[in-house]
């Protein structure tokens, strides 16, 4: 019972975890058919398959089930040579991985959020959307969202279940709301914080941050311009370059240089914002 207990918590967190299972076992083994061993994202875990180098390599097997989001099936030789237990026996372990699905929260309602809201639904992600203004943020305006909050973006991370497998997106209508929105970003655990905007927004950005305080590993998670570098211009196609990216991030992890420009067109390089202003 303590294993699925865990396991409802860290799904409500928002986390990943994986269970394995001896399904099968030949000869003399610690555990028997039907032992079980929970063992979470950060490798830590409930319960027993009997221990060293058996339970060592079941750990590694489950963050691989849980990077890929597959299912394994681990057969074990308990030799000396094998797995540093000396029972003699085999056993055949099958671990499956329940990981959460992947939420982007998009912060700004406008026409980049919303075509976003729209495809990031059809990738087969679960989408929340929010705003402080209710004319925007609102299921008749957002039909695909899973989550519409009409909320200031200070406290909008309250309304909000956010785990590790959370992107968000920050679309906002201004600069300031801009800075607003991914302060409060930084104090998730989101993996990936993305900033509509140009190169100079960046610096401006980025200078902003580090007076409010926020470390150089903080600000580093920031990626801005946010997308792919496809020269994406109306809304869709920004939608497309964001989603393109946050698709990339979770199938391949983060690349080198991902901070690179990517929809720089959007806000031209002197700081005009009028193009961003009738997207947001």
């Amino acid at each position: 019972m303590e294993l699925y207990e865990e396991m409802l918590r860290l799904k409500k967190q928002g986390r990943s975890c994986a269970l394995a299972t001896i399904v099968q076992c030949v000869g003399s083994s610690p555990q028997k058919e039907g032992a079980k061993m929970l063992i979470r994202d950060d490798a830590s875990i409930v319960g027993t398959l009997g221990g060293g180098c058996l339970e060592a390599d079941v750990i590694q097997a489950a963050q691989m089930a849980i990077k890929d989001g597959t299912p394994q099936t681990v057969p074990f030789e308990l030799t000396e040579k094998e797995g540093g237990l000396v029972c003699g026996g085999k056993v055949l372990v099958y671990v499956e991985p329940f990981v959460p699905e992947p939420l982007v929260v998009i912060l700004g309602a406008g026409h980049v959020g919303k075509a976003l809201s729209r495809l990031a639904k059809f990738a087969g992600f679960r989408v929340s959307v929010a705003d402080d203004r209710v004319e925007f943020a609102n299921k008749d305006a957002l039909p695909d969202a899973d989550e519409v909050v009409v909320n200031d973006f200070e406290t909008v991370f309250g309304k909000l279940s956010i785990g590790r497998n959370t992107y968000v997106v920050v679309a906002t209508r201004g600069h300031n709301h801009d800075l607003t929105a991914v302060k409060a970003a930084l104090r998730t655990r989101a993996i990936y914080v993305g900033l509509l905007g140009s190169r100079r927004k960046k610096a401006l950005l980025f200078r902003a941050l580090e007076k409010e305080g926020f470390s150089k590993d903080d600000i580093g998670r920031v990626i801005v311009p946010v997308g792919l570098p496809i020269r994406s211009v109306t809304p869709e196609e920004i939608a497309v370059s964001i989603m393109a990216q946050i698709i990339q991030m979770r199938r391949e992890g983060a690349p080198e240089g991902f901070s690179s420009p990517s929809c720089s067109r959007l806000i031209e390089e002197d700081g005009s914002a009028q193009t961003a202003a009738s997207l947001t």
